[in-house]
């Protein structure tokens, strides 16, 4: 907006808030501002009649001028963001919903995103970065390094906060916060720790009951029930509400060959677990409190049906003498409710994956939407040539009947990505808002939207299948990026490397 147009929207600001030129009481910016508040949108009604300047300019006529300005104006420049914000402060813009104009503003900038600061430590023992994780509160940033460290950081000043030096015997894997000072982390030790920032000096204990590598931690809120999983190929729960020094109550609550990585979705109904052989395990209306019957992967095939011509997706097989069916539903017997719907229904799904249909896959990576509107995984092919990031959108409303299964993932976006730094696992996220994705992208990392205007998932839902787009990519690392994390409550990214480096970025203009 050039200089002059601002002055005359200014000047129309100013002339309204000194009040109509003839009639009306004059200087009374309480009545606009009251006015402007009691305003509808198009198609509302109210009880109350809507009041309207009896004479002077028409105020209706204004308030157009500065709506149809309004939605022209960028927001990429300061000078135009403090004035829409004051004139929406002053009720002269459009009306809008406060969360997606916080959105808009958020992705602009997002997309203005540059190398802030480095976290390095002059010892260099930690090794590779494998996982980042900020707090609920955004007020400490946590490292789970190679070589059996935690790394504790201010991520606003970039200061060394704390290192546990001997978290555990082996690589820290995961870490997870369960509240603004109680963390979670596991190993390949096959134990998981709890710790408190409080008292960063111990554990407040440990937890014994994988046989294998423990590669996932997920936390559901309604029933503090800690869930890890692990390459034993097990997902167990761990009752946070009866721990001691020496543990606390566990079950064994899932088991499948293959398991990469497990998720639960925001509101904890679902729960997704990934494989290294391409399929996907779904357990819809979650219930945590009991064991799932069905006992193995080999169990489930056996049980599965093949889907119906409709399906929404298609798979291909890993192996020549491995066929692999679409999706189908299975439901635990114990689960099923009368009258109502089954708990723990699992669905196995083969996801489409782009250009991938003759080969098979490996799902490495798995995320949820903070909405829980998608699904976002990375998988690479099975000779490890190709890598690929994806969305699905969850698709509701499946039958329950297993007779003519329909997926309930339905792939929206996707886009190949660097295959540098072959055998590694690259953790990719969704920005707070979820209009964002940020991925490792070899000795980088690549921000992407669903469109070119940084749009809700919601609003933007293509037809068929379409190509992320790529907002920005940052080189920032000497070596192979392998996780990203987005602040919960700041405006910044961070980023960790295959050599130990922590990187962060921040807007600059």
């Amino acid at each position: 907006m050039s200089s002059d147009r601002r002055k005359e929207h200014k000047d129309d600001a100013e002339s309204q808030l000194d009040g109509p030129s003839d009639g009306g009481s004059a200087g009374d910016p309480d009545g606009d501002l009251y006015q402007a508040e009691g305003s509808l949108s198009p198609g509302t009604t109210s009880d109350q009649p809507q009041q309207r300047p009896t004479g002077g300019s028409d105020k209706s006529s204004i308030d157009t001028g500065l709506i149809n300005s309004t939605a022209k104006q960028p927001l990429s420049s300061g000078n135009n963001v403090f004035w829409w914000l004051r004139e929406r402060c002053l009720g002269r813009g459009v009306v809008v919903d406060p969360f997606r104009e916080n959105f808009r503003i958020m992705t602009s900038l997002y997309s203005s995103m540059n190398p802030a600061d480095s976290v390095n430590l002059s010892t260099r023992t930690h090794g590779a970065v494998f996982n980042l994780e900020y707090s609920p509160d955004g007020s400490v940033l946590a490292v789970a390094c190679e070589q059996t460290e935690v790394l504790l950081f201010d991520p606003i000043s970039s200061r060394h906060i704390k290192t546990l030096v001997e978290a555990h015997e082996d690589c820290v894997n995961n870490i997870r916060f369960l509240d603004n000072r109680l963390f979670a982390t596991c190993s390949d030790d096959t134990t998981i720790a709890l710790w408190d920032l409080r008292k960063l000096n111990s554990k407040v204990c440990t937890l014994h009951g994988h046989t294998s590598w423990v590669k996932n931690i997920e936390y559901d809120t309604n029933t503090r029930l800690l869930v890890t999983s692990g390459f034993d190929g097990n997902v167990i729960t761990w009752d946070t509400n009866r721990f001691t020094e020496d543990g606390c109550p566990h079950k064994k609550f899932f088991h499948t060959r293959y398991l990469m990585r497990m998720r639960l979705t925001p509101d904890c109904s679902k729960m997704l677990i990934s494989t290294s052989s391409g399929y996907l395990l779904i357990l819809h209306d979650l219930d945590l409190t009991q064991s799932l019957e069905v006992g193995s992967y080999r169990i489930l095939r056996a049980r599965r049906t093949t889907a119906s011509p409709d399906s929404a997706t298609s798979g291909s097989p890993r192996r020549g003498n491995d066929s692999r069916p679409a999706s189908n539903k299975l439901f635990s017997p114990a689960s099923q409710r009368e009258g109502g719907s089954p708990r723990n229904s699992l669905e196995v799904v083969t996801p489409e994956i782009p250009g991938e249909r003759d080969r098979g896959n490996c799902i490495t990576s798995l995320q949820l939407h903070p909405k829980g509107l998608a699904t976002l995984i990375r998988c690479s092919s099975n000779t490890d040539d190709q890598e690929w990031t994806c969305v699905y959108e969850f698709q509701e409303g499946a039958p329950v009947r297993a007779v003519s299964p329909r997926c309930s993932l339905k792939l929206t976006h996707y886009i190949e990505e660097a295959n540098v730094g072959r055998g590694y696992i690259k953790e990719l996220c969704f920005s707070p808002d979820g209009r964002l994705i940020c991925s490792p992208y070899g000795y980088g990392i690549r921000l992407m939207a669903f469109d070119d205007q940084c749009s809700e998932l919601v609003d933007c839902l293509p037809k068929e299948s379409s190509c992320l787009k790529e907002i920005r990519s940052i080189y920032s690392h000497s070596d192979v990026v392998l996780t990203t994390k987005f602040s919960p409550t700041h405006c910044q990214l961070a980023s960790g490397c295959l050599s130990g480096r922590v990187s962060l970025y921040q807007p600059k203009f």
